[in-house]
């Protein structure tokens, strides 16, 4: 099937051929004829498929007549994240260069009397991420009575950020007779309930089973230590022994932990930059552009990351984190082996991610296999805890072991090195009058038996 065979206008198809592309992918297959039609679509699909085209292609044939007027967008575009905002705007911007269409793009982080402007003028397509939508709407600047499209991208990670409060808020805006097209990456039971709520009659389309993980992407599992620099020389023996590396993408959970990886890398002498949500707008795109333009090669950042990049030749991602929220995990290892490249993640994985590894592995149906050894990692994990609970006077290795197994046996070496003497007899009882939680016997009644001296002197 070519691109010509699903009903696109003769503008979009010129611009598609120059593009370079001429076989659609399943999703835009599926999805692209039903968006045409003005039927609600609700499309689940990986990431990495060309969910993105599927709703940019139509949208730009069915806005070809007509014009906006000022202050009322007739398409708006919900985006969870700014980099997946300005990733949907740079679609419009390569498959619209044919056509004259206004497109305004509101995010945090940008001067609000630049993207105003655009909304005087008159927007036919506005992307927008709910935040900064609600902030132009409540201060006047914007009417969304014209809207005739309505796209919900990325739903599931809307969840996640918290946003379906103000998706409720928005959808209730706008009329009631548009067309809405609600896409996800995985369908949790709380996506089926806002998107029966907000699609009519809607044609579903799946490419993929919700939450699957792309066939292109080899996966791997590496035990590492939980002492955080020795985690870090496990990336890096990863990073120098790494077959066929391009660039990488390396996931932290949190943004501090990205920042110090950083900077340890950077130290290294490694190409690194880093991208997390704290970062200025100016800053988050300049990073982006030179990760895109293989000025940088490595790029650490948090899951703002995980949906917002559309680069096709990333080769490597490494789960520096596992990933908290299972749906996560999809999404990052998604960043590779796109467009049918080959593409290798790999996950570090401790002795406390064993629950999330658990979930990961239950949602995707995956059987990552382990490489390395884990043995040698194991016992990196156990000599910190054995030095940290025994002292070092043990003369032999079977010592430790036992002293580990009750805190029974943890208190009996302490209890022969005190001496016996009257004062060290009575600290245990001044401690449980502290603690009463460990104290068994009934509680004393006012000063119990110890009464001061001065009270038993006779009153003049």
């Amino acid at each position: 099937m070519n691109f010509s065979d699903l009903g696109l206008s003769p503008k979009v198809l010129a611009a598609v051929e120059a593009a370079g592309y001429t076989e659609p992918t399943p999703i835009q297959a599926q999805a692209i004829p039903h968006v045409l039609q003005r039927r609600d679509v609700m499309g689940i699909a990986q990431t990495g498929t060309g969910k993105t085209a599927a709703f940019t292609l139509p949208m730009i044939s069915l806005t070809e007549k007509g014009r906006a007027r000022a202050r009322m967008p007739r398409t708006l575009i919900l985006e969870p994240t700014r980099e997946l905002a300005a990733q949907v705007e740079e679609n419009f911007n390569k498959y619209g260069i044919n056509h004259k269409l206004n497109v305004a793009l509101l995010i945090g982080g940008v001067s609000f009397e630049d993207q105003m402007r655009k909304l005087d003028r008159g927007a036919d397509v506005l992307i927008a991420t709910p935040g900064r939508l609600l902030d132009l709407f409540e201060r006047g600047r914007i009417l969304m009575t014209g809207v005739e499209i309505l796209v919900i991208d990325e739903a599931d990670r809307m969840l996640d950020m918290g946003f379906i409060p103000d998706i409720e808020r928005i959808v209730k805006m706008v009329p009631f007779t548009r067309q809405t097209l609600f896409f996800s990456a995985t369908m949790p039971p709380e996506i089926e309930r806002l998107a029966d709520q907000f699609l009519q009659n809607p044609v579903q389309v799946a490419v993929a089973a919700a939450a699957s993980t792309a066939k292109t992407v080899d996966q791997k599992l590496v035990k590492a230590p939980r002492k955080d620099f020795e985690k870090r020389a496990v990336l890096r023996d990863l990073i120098d022994n790494a077959s066929e590396l391009k660039n990488a993408i390396i996931f932290c959970n949190r943004k501090r932990d990205v920042a110090t990886l950083y900077r340890s890398l950077f130290k290294r002498e490694y190409s690194v930059g880093a991208l997390h949500g704290d970062m200025d707008q100016t800053s988050r795109m300049k990073t982006l552009d030179g990760f895109r333009n293989g000025e940088i090669s490595l790029l650490v950042a948090s899951d703002v990351a995980a949906r917002g990049l559309d680069i096709p030749d990333v080769s490597h991602v490494f789960n520096f984190d596992i990933p908290i929220h299972a749906e996560d995990y999809v999404h990052r290892i998604g960043r590779c082996g796109r467009a049918g490249r080959n593409g290798w993640a790999f996950s570090l994985v401790t002795s406390a991610d064993d629950k999330y590894l658990s979930a990961i592995q239950s949602l995707t149906g995956d059987d990552v296999e382990w490489t390395g050894e884990k043995a040698e990692f194991e016992a990196r994990d156990k000599k910190p805890k054995r030095r940290s609970k025994k002292p070092s006077n043990a003369d032999s290795t079977d010592e430790p072991a036992q002293a580990k197994k009750t805190p029974a046996e943890d208190e009996t070496p302490k209890k022969k090195t005190k001496p016996a003497n009257t004062k060290q007899e009575k600290k245990p009882q001044r401690s449980k009058k502290r603690d009463g939680d460990h104290d068994d016997g009934p509680t004393p009644q006012g000063l119990g038996d110890h009464v001061p001296a001065f009270l038993l002197q006779s009153v003049r």
